[in-house]
């Protein structure tokens, strides 16, 4: 079963992570995890554009350091980038100093404040040791758009359903999930354009 958005008591169970910005009004914030990847991150670069909009790349720093001119690309066209490890951790299945240690590692090449740990996935002692230097940002929407039983259709059904004002949304510029992203990214935008959203990055600060 596919879950689609996080329930009150899963945010509750983490209330020092970031889940939401439902304070900013009619806002989504879409975000990217597990790039940049060539051929996939210049389509979503692109169709962000044809919206004006702003979103924010959780990147992987063996991703960004492979592909370092389309990372600077990313921050060229006024997104904001943040740190998914470098080689893509579940923190429930690694030691904290190792999870750190792969963190910081990757912060050497994306050099943000933001953090998304993988699979969404984290200790609680893993929040406390990163949450002196990062912003931990998770999510209320997830679009499933990995899942390979899922069909193009179902994923946006399910998008437009639950995101809100001040959702923070879940992507994959990657080439699993490309399909799917590059169907359901411009039609979410169309939309929530029509209803007088706009997209924003998730700032730093």
């Amino acid at each position: 079963m596919a879950y689609w958005y996080v329930s009150k008591w899963m945010k509750k169970l983490y209330p020092t992570v970031i889940w939401d910005r439902r304070a900013d009004g009619k806002k989504l914030y879409i975000t990217f995890d597990d790039g940049p990847t060539p051929g996939v991150t210049e389509k979503v670069l692109d169709l962000l554009d044809e919206f004006n909009a702003k979103a924010t790349f959780f990147c992987l720093g063996r991703n960004a350091e492979r592909h370092p001119d389309l990372f600077e690309e990313i921050k060229k066209r006024g997104h904001t980038v943040g740190n998914h490890t470098y080689s893509h951790l579940k923190g429930w299945n690694t030691d904290d100093e190792t999870y750190y240690d792969d963190t910081e590692l990757a912060d050497h090449i994306i050099g943000s404040r933001l953090f998304r740990p993988p699979y969404g996935r984290i200790k609680k002692s893993q929040i406390k040791i990163l949450q002196a230097k990062y912003k931990i940002i998770l999510w209320e929407i997830m679009s499933h758009d990995y899942e390979p039983r899922l069909s193009e259709k179902i994923c946006l059904k399910a998008v437009l359903r639950f995101s809100r004002e001040g959702s923070i949304l879940v992507f994959h510029d990657s080439l699993k999930a490309s399909g799917k992203v590059l169907y359901v990214l411009p039609k979410l935008m169309a939309k929530f354009a029509e209803k007088g959203f706009t997209f924003e990055a998730i700032p730093e600060n």
